[in-house]
């Protein structure tokens, strides 16, 4: 098929994006600082896209711990950049930050604040469909304000079938959705697949808009979201061209010219395209950041799964370690660790506790000698029914020692947000509460000794590496360079 002009209909598509959340979370490891995203907020915010994703809750712990900035600063400042657009953020159902599960006390919590600070808009995920957690915070959002889009997460296995996707989606509609989102995180969807999936999902839930948000690690994202339309999704995720492509979703610059092609209506305003992918070339040349390039389609994504969010920092820790020689081994390791584990879709927080498992296989050289807290509560169904059962070799030997055993009897706890208030002080803020209870206190005190700057440098390629040779060549005395969009003061030796 070659997709030209094969619109049954002038059908109007609408963009969602990503250059603000998932792009750098993709290829920053959430890095994007407030004076990187504010220069070209309000490009995005004029472009006309249906909706900004701006947060999720891991960002709030990068922040604040790796970029020393309050990241409740950066919502405010960003998401008042951008008043013409809805903007979003995503959570999981039972967690913030943590791999563990987190208090409804807390959840319920965190969607008010971010409602506070101007989201109006929540994809919200589980990849175990919990659906009592997923309904409290459906009607948490509404009773907001906000719209609330649960997420099907697709994952490829024996029994994540069409037919059971299907089931899910209508329980989700049930609880009053206000749209569905199909997410592909790991980039595993054929275009086969994704026609009879998105078909069966649009079938469950024909009266509400259905979102397709495909990442690009096997290249045939691009394809699928033509594939996805075509099969009656409404409304398709991209990112900006540097913060695209492989690990991350397609292109809007591409994606848009492809609907179009393609004979769909795509109401954006493509002059805003270029000023914003320009920025984020400086961004990333100025802090020595990677840019979006194309994957390769490689059969050995579909035994490890590992998501596109997920694979820049996965690298890092290993090589943190000393094992980045290893990556592929503890990859093949991933999948066979899945599969013992009842087959759960690789994304947070299942996607960590398979890697880091499997991490710990290969480093002890004894599988599963060394089991994490989480994997044991996964193992006594904490987080909820797998979709398969467990291997029971596994199993046995993960309940064998006491400290799983422990957890036979254990709930997981419930404190109330006046019990959390005792840890901190009668007095302190929701703000500052949430704040205390995502990131580690010390990590707090240190954000909070750095001085919060406006850095709206956004240098040009040809400043930026004037200001890299200046530094670099030890500049004496004093000199004070004021630009365009940027000021540097040097004194002394640097």
């Amino acid at each position: 098929m070659t997709y030209l002009n094969v619109a049954p209909e002038k059908r109007k598509i609408e963009i969602i994006d990503q250059t603000l959340r998932d792009g750098p979370q993709s290829w920053w490891g959430m890095k994007l600082r407030r004076d990187m995203g504010l220069p070209i907020a309000g490009e995005l915010d004029r472009t006309g896209f249906h909706t900004i994703d701006l947060v999720g809750s891991s960002i709030f712990e990068v922040l604040a711990r790796h970029c020393k900035e309050d990241p409740w600063e950066q919502l405010i400042s960003l998401s008042r950049a951008m008043p013409r657009t809805t903007v979003r953020a995503g959570t999981r159902s039972n967690g913030i930050v943590t791999f563990g599960l987190t208090a409804d006390s807390v959840m319920d919590l965190w969607v008010q604040r971010l409602v506070a600070h101007g989201i109006s808009s929540f994809w919200i995920y589980d990849g175990l469909f919990n659906t009592d957690k997923i309904g409290r915070l459906v009607k948490t959002a509404q009773a907001e304000g906000a719209r609330a889009i649960p997420c099907i997460l697709y994952a490829d296995s024996p029994f994540h079938t069409d037919e059971y996707y299907a089931a899910r989606t209508r329980e989700l509609v049930a609880l009053g959705a206000d749209g569905i989102e199909l997410e592909d995180a790991a980039g595993l969807l054929t275009p086969e697949r994704t026609r009879t999936l998105v078909r069966a999902i649009k079938a469950a839930a024909p009266d509400i808009p259905v979102e397709i948000h495909f990442h690009s690690n096997n290249a045939l994202a691009p394809i699928n979201y033509l594939e996805g339309v075509l099969a009656g999704a409404d409304v398709v995720h991209t990112a900006s061209g540097p913060l695209a492509a492989g690990v991350s979703l397609p292109s809007t610059e591409n994606t848009v010219a492809n609907l179009r092609y393609a004979g769909y209506d795509v109401d954006l305003d493509e002059t805003r395209f270029a000023p914003v992918a320009e920025h984020l070339l400086r961004v990333a040349e100025y802090e020595n950041l990677p840019v979006g390039k194309p994957a390769e389609y490689s059969l050995f994504l579909y035994r490890h799964q590992l998501p596109g969010g997920m694979t820049g920092t996965f690298k890092d820790q290993l090589k943190a370690r000393g094992m980045e020689d290893r990556f592929e081994e503890v990859l093949d390791e991933m999948s066979r660790v899945r599969e013992e584990l009842g087959y759960p879709v690789m994304a947070t927080p299942f996607s960590q506790l398979v890697g880091t498992q499997a991490v710990l296989n290969i480093v002890t050289g004894k599988r599963y000698s060394v089991v994490p807290d989480e994997v044991m509560i996964y193992a006594n169904g904490f987080y909820g029914t797998p979709v398969a059962p467990l291997d029971q070799n596994v199993l046995d030997t993960i309940m064998g020692s006491a400290k799983a055993k422990s957890y036979a009897d254990w709930q997981p706890p419930q404190p109330s947000l006046e019990e959390l208030r005792k840890r901190f002080g009668e007095n302190i803020s929701d703000d500052e509460l949430i704040l205390r209870l995502l990131v580690p206190e010390a990590d707090v005190e240190a954000m909070r000794a750095t001085p919060q700057r406006n850095r709206d440098f956004a240098p040009t390629t040809k400043q930026a590496r004037f200001i890299r040779e200046l530094v670099e060549t030890s500049v004496g005395a004093y000199l004070h360079i004021d630009g365009p969009g940027f000021e540097l003061t040097l004194e002394g030796d640097h």
